[in-house]
Formats: C-alpha cells, sequence, structure tokens
C-alpha cells in the first residue's frame, strides 16, 4: 500500500502517558460516530426509477442527476433497454437512480421486453419519477402510464422536461390533467430546475428502502486492458457469441459494450471496454471520449478484470491500468491471457516480472486464461467470488481492536522525539473497498502502517480487495 491510502488530521504531538479506559470515554463519542457512519455505509440505498415513453429525455436527466455522462443518450427513441442503476449524490445523501427504457402499454417483441424492466422498476423503487416531454404536452402513452402509477402505493413525481423558457413553462401546466399531482418543470439537458426536482425527490425518498427491494441487479464486472490484450474475445468466449468485434488491430472497441453473461449458475453484467492508452492527453477525437467513458465503467464496476499479454514483457502501461483500478477502490482480478502462446522459457520470465513489477498489489488476484482457446475460463468465478467477498468484508469492532492490541503487544511502533505512539482505538468505517480508521497518540511511520496492513490481510483476507487505512492523531486532552 502506498503511503498516500493513509490519511492523518489533528497533531501529531501528543503529551502525556495513554491510560486505556481513560482515553477510550474520553474520545467515545469519535468511536461511536465512525461505527453510525460504518453501519450506513453498510445499508442498501434506497432508489428513484425514472419511467417515462420513450425519447423524453429520460437518460439525460439520470446523467444530469449524477453529475456526469454515465448513461447513452442519442436523439432517437428506443437507446436505452435495460433497467441500470447508478449511485447518486445529493445534498450529502446516497440513494440510487433506476434509468428504464421507454414504456410502452401495447408493446411487442424486444419492446415487450423493454417495457417489462420497467414495469419492474416501477414495482420495486422507493420513489418514481415519470418524465414528460412539456413541449408535446400528454400523449396517450403519457396517460397510460399516468394510470398505472396513480394506481401505485409509491411515491410519485412528475417532471415536465424540455422546458427552456418561460412559454413552454406556461404549457406545463396542462399536464395537471394527468392526476400525478404537481408537474416539475425542467431542462434536463440544460440543467433547469434539476436541483429543486431532487430537493422534490429527497423528501419523497424513505431513509432506508422498504422491504424486499433491495440489490441492484448482477454484479457488475469491468473488462480492463490495454489496446490488443484480448478483452472482446474474452467477452465473446464468456457469451458464446460474436458480442463485440474482435480484429488483430489495436484499438477495434470504443464504446464499453455490456454483455450479460450466465457463469456458474448465476448472472454477471460484463463491460468490454477501449483499450487505454499511455495517457488520455495523447489521445485525440473518439479516443479521447473512449478513455474517459473507460474511466467511468471502472467507476461503475465492482469489481475490475485488468488483462494482460502474458506472451509479452509487462509493461508501464499495464502497471498503469493497473494502479488506475486500484485508486478506483475496486475489487481486483488479473487475468494473464494468451497463455496458450507461453512457453517454460516465457513462464520463468513472467514469474520474475511479476515478483518485479507487482511487488505493490501481491493481494491482487490472479487467473492465466486463453481466450482464443477457452482455457481455465472456470476459474474466473471462483477468483470474482473471492474478490467481490473480501471487497464486501466487514470486521467486528471487537474482534478488530482485540487482534490491534496482540499485534502491538508483539511488535510496538518505533519510538518517536522519546515517545511511544499508541493506536488507541480502530474500526472499520466502510466496506467497498474495506476502509478502517486507527485513533492514535502519535505519528505511525509508513513502515509500521505498511506492517499493519500486511497483518491486517494475514489474519482477515481481504485477498482481491484494496485496502485503505486511516489514521487521525489525536492530542492528550487535558483533565479537569
Amino acid at each position: 500500500m502506498s503511503d498516500n491510502e493513509f490519511e492523518y488530521a489533528g497533531s501529531d504531538a501528543a503529551d502525556g502517558t495513554w491510560d486505556d479506559e481513560g482515553d477510550f470515554a474520553e474520545y467515545e463519542g469519535d468511536f461511536a460516530d465512525l461505527e453510525a457512519e460504518a453501519a450506513q455505509e453498510a445499508m442498501c440505498l434506497p432508489t428513484v426509477a425514472i419511467v417515462g415513453r420513450p425519447n423524453v429525455g429520460k437518460s439525460t436527466l439520470v446523467n444530469r442527476i449524477l453529475g456526469r455522462r454515465e448513461a447513452v443518450v442519442e436523439d432517437i427513441p428506443g437507446v436505452t433497454r435495460d433497467r441500470i442503476s447508478y449511485e447518486a449524490n445529493w445534498a450529502g445523501r446516497r440513494f440510487l437512480v433506476q434509468d428504464t427504457g421507454g414504456w410502452e402499454p401495447d408493446a411487442k417483441g424486444m419492446q415487450q421486453s423493454i417495457a417489462a424492466q420497467a414495469e419492474v422498476a416501477m414495482r420495486t423503487a422507493d420513489a418514481i419519477v415519470v418524465v414528460v416531454d412539456a413541449t408535446v404536452g400528454a400523449t396517450a402513452t403519457d396517460e397510460a402510464v399516468a394510470r398505472v402509477l396513480r394506481r401505485s402505493k409509491t411515491p410519485v413525481i412528475l417532471a415536465a422536461n424540455k422546458v427552456d423558457d418561460q412559454r413552454t413553462e406556461a404549457e406545463a401546466a396542462t399536464l395537471w390533467s394527468m392526476g400525478l399531482g404537481e408537474p416539475h418543470t425542467i431542462s434536463a439537458a440544460h440543467g433547469r430546475g434539476t436541483g429543486d426536482l431532487l430537493d422534490v425527490i429527497l423528501e419523497k425518498l424513505p431513509e432506508t428502502p422498504r422491504e424486499g427491494t433491495g440489490g441492484t441487479g448482477p454484479r457488475r464486472i469491468a473488462l480492463i486492458g490495454k489496446p490488443n490484450v484480448g478483452k472482446s474475445s474474452l467477452l465473446n468466449k464468456l457469451t458464446g457469441e460474436n458480442r463485440s468485434v474482435v480484429d488483430n488491430v489495436a484499438g477495434t472497441t470504443v464504446d464499453p459494450v455490456d454483455s450479460l453473461v450466465e457463469l456458474g449458475g448465476r448472472t454477471w453484467k460484463f463491460i468490454d471496454t477501449a483499450g487505454l492508452r499511455k495517457k488520455v492527453n495523447q489521445a485525440s477525437g473518439h479516443e479521447f471520449y473512449a478513455s474517459l467513458r473507460t474511466k467511468g465503467a471502472i467507476e461503475a464496476a465492482e469489481v475490475a478484470i485488468v488483462l494482460i499479454d502474458a506472451s509479452q514483457p509487462i509493461t508501464e502501461q499495464d502497471q498503469r491500468v493497473l494502479s488506475m483500478v486500484v485508486e478506483s477502490g475496486r475489487a481486483l482480478v488479473i487475468a494473464y491471457n494468451k497463455w496458450d502462446l507461453v512457453d517454460e522459457d516465457r513462464r520463468y520470465q513472467l514469474e520474475k516480472e511479476i515478483d518485479r513489477e507487482m511487488v505493490q498489489i501481491p493481494w491482487a488476484m490472479r487467473v492465466n486464461i486463453s481466450a482464443q482457446t477457452g482455457r481455465a475460463m472456470q476459474k474466473l468465478v471462483p477468483a470474482i467470488d473471492t474478490a467481490l467477498e473480501s471487497w464486501d468484508k466487514r470486521i467486528p469492532t471487537g474482534r478488530l481492536n482485540n487482534w490491534l492490541r496482540d499485534v502491538m503487544a508483539a511488535t510496538p511502533p518505533p519510538l518517536r522525539g522519546g515517545k511511544l505512539p499508541k493506536v488507541l482505538f480502530a474500526t472499520q468505517a466502510a466496506t467497498r473497498p474495506p476502509t478502517f480508521v486507527l485513533f492514535s497518540s502519535g505519528f505511525l511511520e509508513a513502515g509500521y502502517r505498511r506492517f499493519l496492513e500486511r497483518r491486517l490481510r494475514e489474519e482477515f483476507g481481504f485477498d482481491g480487495s484494496p485496502v485503505r487505512v486511516n489514521v487521525r492523531v489525536r492530542e492528550k486532552r487535558a483533565k479537569k
């Protein structure tokens, strides 16, 4: 773990000696606050579903709520097909926003499946935002959506979209006739009125999701790597069809390609991404935006599978890709691809390269595969499961502190300024990735912090997941 993964607050000087019981009582409120934050982090988030007929601006509104371009937007109907959940934050409160395909009451074929996904979203969400094009007014489809939603016990918010001026705002008043309450006028494209809409959404959302609505669908896996390492070939092998275009020319994939894949009796969502160039600022045109979308795919994923060409030496580019995943805090599986091209000499060299180049991430899960031949593909699911289990793992506070006391008694930290720093209390403040906070009476040397992280992994696992440790240095408070 690098030094910059540790944060310090307060002073690095502490006067006097520390007494466990007295000091614990002194900072008990701080510890209680941290544990409350940890409980909040572990809790499932409430969900708001964005629904409406095709091409009314649902995905544009989702992007506006997120503050970034995540959902795909085109000026043609039917681009969004699945219901896709994204984590959003407004006024310090976190929730899930669910983008859906256009809902049509009498849809057939694929459109019927899309409408079914929207209906599931309406049934399971904690609040529903129905989007209507104010420049067109309420159509027969809008009225059909309204009839369904008026029977729902879930809070419904009516958003009149594409209101760019006062004239259109006056026309939006006719939407009161839909019987869904006040039409909140917005322009998702320009941001007009969206802040007020978000305030209303937060008023309607419960603090916790209603029972039975937890979960956000299949676990999300991003396929990451430099160009031409076999990401699209791996996705095609997993799906059993030519879902992604494959060519020997590097950079064939530009947009992230989402695919639902059945593996190990479960459904997973795989995202094939564009190959990451050496530096984003070296890319131009569509390559630049492809790099940005790849970064977005990493942020939206829960675990990243980084593909490395095992038949070639590990490059600085490979290491930069790995660093990006680690910094994002995602679970990590390294897949050494093209193993069918690796002979005995290359295996020996590769092991030396791994020992030399991967010394900072010995905890990453490793699998040796061949997307071309299908070799060892069955090893992917156990590696992904292990990484996600570590990513979600929470250590009880009592067990953590008992372990910490034993470790520090056996190997105390180095003296600093003639005084022995002491970690008074520790708690796990978050998961995804596991994040720990240590309250210390003094500065802890970088070497000792790395020692604590190694012992933490030895005791509790965390294979396949980054671990973040924040140290808060507190001065001894004067006793009254």
